[in-house]
């Protein structure tokens, strides 16, 4: 392994801070939301509201810290090379192989996601056929390498926005009267037992998955060296984040009041089970497939995420060289691409033997290693940036949320696998870290 590490001076972008916002729309809102919500509506009813504008609060903080060290310093690595100016090479280390492993988790939750969506259509397959097919697709097009992807994935983003447009103006219609459905009632909460409908704790468990919905601004991080004004990356996310709390919360909160929390799982889209009493049978299979559509791109875009980041590992030292100079198959050096094969066969390993609880378990892990990385956003702002004392308690206040959402984790018999599986990927790459500081150790005193 090579000298080095995460830092690398950013060139001059030519972004606009609307275009960043758009991308932050388009990465951010996946089947974490469209699929994964439905888990959280499932675990605490309609309080699950209450759940996502905290996952929002708790989003805009991190993101804050993460654009005003941006602008101070604009930098490749993003919050791995803050973490490792912050506290040395052994923080970056961490930190991008935490992020490694969140984004390789991602892929297995959206192609189990997308194996759901698709057994909507076909339910005598089982899940990890859907998920291997998907998996060789998405790998097609990374190999292959489609000249005008970044186009087609905007193209595409904007159908996810246009589905969930399309939900909220039917149940608009359903709510006024014109769309009459069969035994429709609203269902509001008129006490504290029918908003929390699973106490304090079903609730608190909840948490988690509202902030899985907001995972992709460490996405924003990474692009935000290309913006035309570096300053202009906190309005970015603040639009953003406005943007993405507006949907969830009128989306969800239309879904939570049309039916019954009851009928909530994480087999079905929850917007698709909210419009189930009325006759539009165009519906469901117009907004599955969009889901389908929308779902491969961003289950696309991560595998490219995945692939990639192995490269810049390598090239920082901070992965082994074969993953930057191995033999390239279409720019792709064939050792990252074979890792990211064997992540996928992870996952499809994981439908077939668990077909039942697999997407919740890739969640909840997902979920948790994107936290971690947001705490170690938080913990970089301190040391790299001048903070207001509002800032310093604004700070304190992510964190807090922070470990509401870990903890909350430990509550849930399902969720809690998922917890362990995050403190067991921690692990290993702590054993590696402790290797690779005696590595790191030699190369100084040969220097």
């Amino acid at each position: 392994m090579k000298k080095g590490g995460c830092s690398t001076t950013a060139p001059k972008g030519e972004l606009k801070w609307w275009q960043l916002s758009l991308i932050g729309v388009g990465c951010i809102i996946g089947t974490g939301y469209f699929l994964g919500s439905g888990i959280a509506i499932k675990t605490t009813g309609p309080s699950v509201l209450l759940s996502y504008l905290l996952a929002a609060v708790c989003t805009y903080i991190v993101y804050s810290a993460l654009a005003k060290m941006s602008s101070a310093d604009p930098q490749k690595g993003s919050f791995c090379a803050y973490s490792e100016k912050a506290y040395g090479r052994w923080a970056g280390f961490s930190c991008g192989w935490v992020y490694w492993t969140s984004e390789t988790l991602i892929v297995g939750s959206q192609l189990t996601a997308l194996s759901i969506f698709s057994q909507f259509w076909f339910p005598h397959v089982p899940l990890w056929i859907f998920a291997a097919g998907y998996a060789l697709c998405g790998l097609a097009v990374i190999v292959i390498g489609t000249k005008g992807f970044e186009r087609v994935e905007n193209i595409l983003a904007i159908i996810k926005v246009a589905a969930i447009f399309m939900f909220i103006i039917i149940a608009i219609l359903a709510f006024s009267g014109v769309l009459h459905g069969d035994g429709f009632k609203p269902k509001i909460p008129s006490s504290v037992p029918d908003f929390f409908v699973n106490g304090f704790s079903g609730w608190w468990s909840s948490l988690l998955f509202a902030f899985y919905a907001f995972g992709g601004i460490e996405i924003m991080g990474l692009m935000a060296i290309k913006l035309k004004d570096k300053e202009d990356s906190l309005k970015a996310g603040r639009i953003m984040l406005l943007v993405l709390a507006i949907i969830y919360t009128v989306s969800i909160g239309l879904a939570v009041t049309m039916v019954s929390w009851t009928v909530f799982n994480d087999k079905e889209s929850p917007f698709v089970l909210a419009l189930q009493n009325f006759d539009l049978p165009f519906f469901p299979h117009i907004f599955n497939g969009a889901l389908l559509i929308a779902g491969f791109s961003t289950m696309t875009a991560s595998l490219f995420a995945v692939t990639s980041l192995l490269v810049t590992l390598a090239e920082g030292g901070n992965a082994p060289e074969i993953f930057e100079k191995g033999k390239k198959i279409k720019n792709i050096p064939w050792p990252s691409l074979l890792v990211t094969i064997g992540g996928i066969s992870f996952s499809i390993i994981l439908s077939l033997a668990m077909p039942g609880k697999v997407y919740e378990y890739l969640t909840t892990g997902a979920g948790l290693m994107l936290l971690y990385n947001w705490a170690f956003i938080l913990l970089s702002s301190y040391k790299l940036i001048e903070l207001t004392l509002f800032e310093k308690g604004k700070n304190i206040a992510g964190f807090l949320l922070i470990f509401a959402a870990i903890s909350g984790t430990c509550l849930e018999k399902t969720s809690r696998t998922g917890f362990f599986v995050s403190l067991g990927f921690l692990c290993v790459i702590v054993l590696v870290l402790l290797k690779m500081k005696r590595v790191w150790k030699n190369e100084s005193s040969v220097s």
